[in-house]
């Protein structure tokens, strides 16, 4: 009913979530830190500058937004969310940790698929408010290694 998604959409979240590169965002397998038959977390593509590694959770159902998520699923990637959220503090000896979710354009939802941002917060770091960049395969490994 609230969907956005333009007729013939390849959704790159389905290629992650199906173990394939996502060449348009230079999304790559190896990003993936964990997944299992509902869902797949893995290392966002782009990130704010102070911020870096922060993690995506996405269903591997394509599913556009929140408004069409059933419960047993949101159930499973709120579960991981947590999880996630652990590890980075562990991993990452981040400060704190952030999570937030969009839907629709005026939502600033720009991929069609429902996903979970993750991020490691620090003391000071201005996260909304800093710069936003693309990254590399290469530079997101190690983050996705820990």
């Amino acid at each position: 009913m609230y969907n956005h998604e333009p007729e013939g959409y390849d959704c790159p979240f389905c290629r992650i979530a199906r173990g394939r590169d996502d060449e348009e965002r230079k999304a790559v397998h190896a990003d993936v830190v964990y997944s299992n038959a509902y869902v797949t977390a893995f290392i966002a593509a782009s990130w704010f500058r102070n911020n870096p590694g922060h993690v995506l959770i996405v269903p591997n159902r394509h599913i556009e937004n929140l408004y069409d998520l059933p419960d047993d699923l949101s159930m499973k990637i709120h579960s991981l969310e947590r999880e996630v959220a652990l590890a980075l503090k562990k991993v990452y000896e981040c400060d704190g940790t952030s999570s937030r979710q969009h839907n629709e354009p005026a939502g600033f939802q720009h991929v069609w698929h429902y996903h979970l941002h993750v991020f490691p917060r620090y003391a000071g770091d201005d996260l909304y408010r800093s710069e936003f960049r693309g990254t590399s395969a290469e530079e997101r490994l190690p983050y996705a290694e820990k």
